[in-house]
C-alpha cells in the first residue's frame, strides 16, 4: 500500500513539474508573439484540420512549443537560437489560410511542395517577417522543399514540425484549443 501511495506521490509531483514548463512555454510564445495570436488570420487557422483531428493553430502551437523544448536542450550544449524568432517562425510556418484537404485545391498543386510559399506570402501581408523568420517558414518542409534551412531556428521547427506531425498523424496528440 505504501510503495502505491508513493508512486501517486511520484507521479502527481511529475504532472506539476510537466504543467509548469507548460506553461512557462506557453507563457513565452505569448510574450514574443501577441500580434500574432490576436490576428483574426491566425485564430482563423483554428477552424482547419492539419492532421488527425488537430488544427492548424494547435498544430502550430504544438510545433512553437516542441521548438522552445529543443532549443532549451540545445542551450545546455552551449548552443543559443533567437527565441523570438524561433517563436513567431513556428507560430506562422503553416499560415496558408485554406483547408488543404479540399480535393480541387489539392490537384492544382501538391500542398507539401508549395503551401510553405503560401504560408510566407500570407505571413508577409500582415506582420514584418526578419530574414530568420522567412527562412523558417519558406524551409520548414524540407526535403521537399530542396534547399535546405540556412539557419538554426529553421532547423529546430524543421525537426519540430516533423514530430508533431507524426504525433498528430498517428493520434497521440489530440486536437486542443488554446486561447
Amino acid at each position: 500500500m505504501q510503495k502505491s501511495g508513493q508512486r501517486t506521490f511520484r507521479q502527481a509531483a511529475q504532472w506539476k513539474q510537466q504543467y509548469a514548463k507548460h506553461r512557462r512555454l506557453y507563457r513565452e510564445i505569448r510574450k514574443n508573439a501577441p500580434d500574432i495570436l490576436g490576428s483574426p488570420n491566425f485564430k482563423r487557422t483554428g477552424t482547419y484540420i492539419q492532421h488527425g483531428n488537430m488544427s492548424v493553430k494547435g498544430h502550430s502551437m504544438n510545433v512553437a512549443r516542441y521548438s522552445l523544448a529543443i532549443s532549451d536542450k540545445l542551450a545546455k550544449l552551449g548552443i543559443a537560437c533567437s527565441r523570438g524568432e524561433l517563436i513567431r517562425g513556428a507560430l506562422l510556418h503553416d499560415y496558408f489560410l485554406y483547408d488543404w484537404h479540399d480535393r480541387k485545391r489539392a490537384r492544382l498543386k501538391p500542398h507539401g511542395f508549395y503551401h510553405p510559399s503560401v504560408a510566407l506570402e500570407n505571413a508577409a501581408k500582415e506582420y514584418v517577417l526578419t530574414q530568420r523568420e522567412q527562412d523558417i517558414i519558406r524551409k520548414h518542409m524540407w526535403p521537399l522543399t530542396v534547399i535546405p534551412p540556412v539557419c538554426r531556428e529553421a532547423w529546430i521547427v524543421t525537426t519540430a514540425d516533423k514530430w508533431c506531425s507524426l504525433l498528430e498523424t498517428i493520434g497521440i496528440h489530440q486536437g486542443r484549443r488554446y486561447g
